[in-house]
């Protein structure tokens, strides 16, 4: 039986695994550069923006910096 027939190789996980590690510690890197510049950071769930705000807050919506009266 081949690699291929029972999935990824040993191989093949190893580097797969390596290039998540990889984009993980690069996200969270960005995560905390926008933070000390004072930026949200911006993810999607379930279809919907969610903007984690340099303080700590949520907020759920399309723009962030718009107010109310759109200004």
């Amino acid at each position: 039986m081949k690699d291929t027939d029972k999935g990824l190789s040993k191989e093949a996980y190893d580097r797969l695994a390596e290039y998540v590690r990889i984009g993980n510690r690069a996200m969270h890197r960005a995560e905390e550069e926008n933070r000390q510049l004072g930026l949200p950071n911006v993810f999607a769930r379930n279809g919907k923006l969610i903007f984690e705000m340099p303080d700590g807050s949520i907020v759920i919506k399309d723009d962030p910096f718009v107010t109310s009266h759109g200004k």
